[in-house]
């Protein structure tokens, strides 16, 4: 079903990564000081106590949730998925997030036409940053 005003209107699709995580208080401090998150909006349990938290790179967010039975730290490094963020500088962001408290996975290096890096966060998720080499 649709209408007319709604046939009008641009769709747009997006995809937001949702991280299990031990402690989302932690985590959120540390998406925020090592890769310079916003914090879009929370749920707090107890005042200063993050059970949900929305933030975001530039113009993609993502959802952080504390929920220490599915958090890779608990489920002996056990990580499904990675998320790959494309900047401009690549080298900045993966020393940013190391200064925080990051674990280097793969040091920034040049690969396949990207110059790129991979860290583990506190939770033992991993992130990519990269940037395409060239035009």
């Amino acid at each position: 079903m649709s209408s007319d005003s709604a046939a009008t209107r641009p769709h747009v699709t997006g995809i937001a990564p949702w991280l299990s995580v031990a402690n989302a208080t932690q985590a959120v401090r540390f998406y925020k000081a090592g890769f310079g998150a916003e914090e879009l909006e929370r749920l707090e349990d107890e005042p200063g106590y993050i059970v949900v938290a929305r933030l975001a790179l530039g113009e993609v967010s993502f959802w952080v949730q504390q929920d220490t039975d599915a958090s890779p730290d608990i489920q002996a490094g056990k990580v499904p998925v990675r998320m790959i963020v494309t900047v401009d500088d690549p080298d900045t962001m993966f020393a940013q997030a190391v200064s925080a408290g990051a674990t280097v996975v793969t040091p920034v290096h040049e690969e396949q036409g990207w110059r790129v890096g991979r860290i583990a966060d506190l939770s033992g998720h991993h992130w990519e940053f990269a940037t395409p080499l060239g035009s």
